[in-house]
């Protein structure tokens, strides 16, 4: 009854397939395909129909007999193929990645008197495979270390303390400037440690007010404090058996710096609320781009909790210490904005690469990342050239000395709020942008913020 009604229709349900479908007959030769075929090959169904199946040349379908020098179809052989990845050769010679699916076709005494092949196209999982395959190249690749890159003397040598301080229990300090990379080198030290199975848990130290600050670390219970409407999991408790990092832990206020202190001494800390102890297996791993020596002169560190965690100090260099790294770094960033963009950007100019080795990269590795990601929007395609590079890192080149000096002048002044302020007003009051136009991370955006008493809402429109 079914046949009866929709039997005619069956040709315009198969040209509806998003799946390609071919038939064949015993030898090979191709009777049939729907349109997504054509679409798929580029050959129309005149071009292919009437021809053997040769003409796809698929790398998996045909096998040569030992025997003698003629081809067999391995469809025809097995009886199925089931989800086997096949490549044919499109019309134009291009590869095309497929999921094929196949079976013989018997008549009622069990002849068999052709066969039917499914094929999916694989191209969007393939291109995926190889951005994969890609990235993994990148976090092996010979001149990296843990996520860290660099083949430069000084480099080799903090890869070496680090692989060094690795599987020691101490705590250790990572001194930096902004944007030399102190997370990734706490994290390699993580991984590379014993505790590389349990958790490592970050916390800014200056991106939170004293009160929430301690909760974070150390968790509270309800009631606590205005707002405590349940009982919260510090990050030291979250970090237990694992490790913890602290950044910007020179911005730790000195109340917060006695209780860490405790955890350090005692294995052991209390929720905000609460008096009962818990206890803690935790390494702490510190991170900061301040003098902690002269803070401790300042009062404003304690010196017991500074020999507690500063029992291995690692000190990664700024960029402008490690310039033979500057064209290994630009090339692996050029390399994933292009898999993150799709932009047909083949790299850098010799030009450009000469402001990127003359510049003197106040904001380190994050600032390359950024002038990386700020060329992508303004190179269409080919090679990123001077005229794609920001306008601060054009005074610093011999080509346009003279034309900046007025603007480099002024920054050697020490005008720094008016950039802020400049920065501010060109991102609308965003600033996560703002920090990005500057250079720096959002951290230090906030501390020059309230350093110059920066009101961003009302200044931002004057």
């Amino acid at each position: 009854m079914l046949e009866k009604i929709y039997g005619k229709f069956w040709q315009t349900v198969i040209d509806t397939m998003l799946e390609g479908l071919m038939l064949v007959d015993p030898d090979g030769k191709i009777i049939y395909v729907n349109r997504a075929f054509e679409q798929l090959s580029g050959y129309s169904k005149e071009e292919v129909e009437g021809q053997t199946c040769e003409i796809l040349g698929c790398d998996t379908c045909f096998g040569t007999r030992k025997e003698g020098k003629d081809k067999y179809c391995a469809l025809f052989k097995e009886g199925k193929v089931r989800r086997r990845k096949c490549i044919f050769q499109k019309k134009d010679g291009s590869e095309l990645h497929v999921l094929k699916n196949a079976a013989v076709i018997r008549d009622k005494t069990g002849k068999v008197v052709g066969g039917v092949e499914n094929l999916t196209d694989l191209r969007p999982i393939v291109e995926k495979e190889e951005v994969i395959l890609n990235l993994r190249k990148q976090l092996s690749n010979e001149d990296g270390f843990h996520g860290m890159l660099g083949k430069s003397a000084v480099m080799k040598k903090v890869f070496d303390l680090i692989a060094s301080a690795a599987p020691s229990e101490a705590p250790a300090v990572i001194y930096g400037e902004s944007g030399t990379g102190k997370e990734l080198a706490a994290a390699a030290i993580h991984h590379l440690s014993r505790r590389h199975e349990g958790p490592f848990v970050k916390v800014n130290c200056a991106a939170l007010n004293e009160n929430l600050l301690e909760s974070e670390l150390f968790g509270h219970v309800k009631g606590a404090f205005t707002g405590a409407d349940r009982t919260r999991v510090g990050r030291f408790e979250a970090a237990n058996s694992g490790a913890i990092f602290l950044d910007e832990i020179g911005d730790l206020p000195l109340s917060t710096q006695t209780k860490l202190l405790r955890v350090l001494q005692e294995k052991e800390f209390e929720r905000v609320g609460d008096n009962r102890p818990i206890a803690t297996d935790v390494r702490v791993l510190a991170a900061t781009n301040k003098d902690l020596d002269r803070l401790m002169q300042e009062d404003l560190f304690r010196e017991d909790l500074y020999y507690r965690i500063n029992v291995i100090p690692i000190y990664l260099p700024p960029l402008r210490h490690r310039r033979d790294d500057i064209p290994l770094l630009t090339d692996t960033f050029i390399h994933r904005m292009r898999l993150k963009t799709e932009k047909a950007i083949s790299g850098i100019a010799k030009d450009a690469l000469d402001v990127f080795m003359q510049y003197s990269w106040p904001g380190n590795i994050r600032e390359l990342i950024n002038v990386i990601e700020y060329a992508f929007v303004l190179c269409p395609q080919g090679e990123i050239t001077i005229s794609h590079l920001p306008g601060q890192m054009l005074g610093h080149h011999p080509m346009h000395v003279q034309q900046g000096s007025k603007t480099r002048g002024k920054s050697q002044k020490g005008d720094e709020r008016q950039e802020l302020v400049k920065a501010l007003q060109a991102s609308d009051g965003n600033k996560s942008e703002a920090a990005r136009r500057l250079g720096v991370s959002r951290v230090t955006l906030w501390k020059r913020i309230k350093k110059y008493n920066i009101q961003v809402d009302k200044q931002i429109r004057e």
